[in-house]
């Protein structure tokens, strides 16, 4: 996977500052968390919004075509535009025309596909094929056929090609919205059946890893996504709790977080029922905490953190540091405590964000929906069990082979 800021982005502005950068990962970050926050009751029948900040390329059809995607853990549907395009946004590559593949072929109503999907519907008027619609939260809708094609993914093996023959994906007649041009569509990770996760998971076992390495470094290395057995952290050192499937949004993946610490500071988070506290999502920035849980942390830091304070160029900030070029500074470490007794350490990389050459803020914020953003993820490998349904955190260097 690579970062949508990274050189090798095809999202990537050469004419754009680096804190140009990190200042919009952080607009998008906040038009992401808005729709996350609104009540469950106000986003019935939507998904995440139609933007993330990692992509990946994949290939599809035979003979196979490249197709890059943006990455999604709160998705559950693969989908591509195709032709013949009907209402299509602008895209810089080709886009996908099934009929070339020898692989391709729409899923028939009566299929058990169409018939379990929680986007499909039956086209009757287009020989009662399985069509599909997703509406994401921005307004952003993409709408065609529900199809039967190979993918083909890079196996970490000798760097070779596995092939994964008749994968549900979404070809897109009718998308329209918020979407990039860079991009050819969604790749969603999330938990249900027909995202990437899910397909894979007969021949996976449902575990897969990724480890972001730091987003933000002015030469940022690609991150590392594995499935199957590569995608098991198995290690003494790492930190298992349980994974919790969220009545109201079934697709992310909550977690209970106890408390979190600064230093020996505990802070509790608020009781919580059977949905879990907090979901990861790679696609926000920062972290959003409980009201109460962050207005404790910011006071801890500020109590251990011995630097002049100063205002953030980006609003969003409350508590922002003024740094001295050369000169040593001491920021705390942080753990987070979730369910089963596990503590994950975060360290300055995971808690603050340099925004300017002299300005570091706290990357968490306060929001009705906590969420574990990809800053306090990075440095650390991350793995996903949904067949015994458990998250798995192990400190790590990113930046080496997996």
């Amino acid at each position: 996977m690579i970062h949508r800021d990274s050189p090798k982005s095809p999202y990537y502005r050469p004419n754009e500052t680096h804190f140009q950068r990190v200042e919009n990962a952080i607009l998008r970050s906040i038009h992401r968390a808005n729709y996350f926050n609104l009540d469950s009751n106000d986003v019935d029948g939507t998904v995440t919004p139609a933007n993330g900040e990692f992509l990946v390329n994949y290939s599809v059809g035979t003979p196979p075509v490249q197709i890059l995607g943006i990455v999604d853990t709160g998705s559950n549907l693969i989908w591509m535009q195709c032709q013949p395009c009907r209402n299509c946004y602008k895209q810089d590559k080709p886009i996908f025309n099934p009929s070339t593949s020898r692989t391709y072929s729409t899923i028939p109503c009566v299929a058990a596909e169409c018939l379990s999907g929680s986007h499909t519907f039956c086209n009757f008027n287009n020989g009662k094929r399985c069509a599909y619609k997703a509406v994401y939260g921005d307004g952003s809708t993409s709408e065609g056929d529900f199809s039967w094609e190979t993918i083909t993914l890079t196996s970490s093996f000798q760097n070779v090609p596995v092939a994964f023959p008749q994968t549900v994906i979404g070809c897109g007649h009718n998308n329209y919205g918020l979407f990039d041009k860079e991009s050819s569509g969604i790749v969603g990770l999330g938990i249900g059946p027909f995202s990437l996760a899910g397909m894979l998971k007969p021949k996976t076992g449902g575990t897969f890893s990724y480890c972001f390495t730091p987003l933000y470094h002015r030469d940022p290395k690609p991150s590392y996504l594995h499935f199957g057995e590569r995608g098991e952290v198995t290690v003494k050192e790492a930190v298992t709790t349980p994974l919790i499937i969220n009545k109201a949004r079934p697709s992310m993946y909550y977690v209970v977080m106890e408390a979190i610490s600064v230093g020996s500071k505990r802070i509790e988070f608020p009781r919580y029922g059977q949905d879990g506290n907090i979901f990861i999502d790679s696609g926000t920035t920062i972290t959003y905490l409980p009201y109460k849980v962050y207005s404790s942390l910011e006071r801890e830091m500020l109590n251990a953190v011995k630097l002049p304070r100063t205002n953030s160029p980006i609003k969003m900030f409350k508590l922002c540091y003024k740094i001295t070029a050369g000169e040593e500074y001491h920021i705390p470490l942080v753990y987070a405590h979730f369910k089963g007794g596990g503590t994950v350490t975060l360290y300055e990389i995971n808690t603050f964000l340099k925004v300017r050459e002299t300005i570091i803020c706290l990357a968490f914020t306060s929001g009705k929906q906590p969420m574990l953003g990809n800053l306090a993820q990075q440095d650390i490998l991350i793995g996903y069990d949904t067949q015994q349904n458990t998250v798995t955190f192990l400190n790590t260097d990113c930046t080496s082979e997996l």
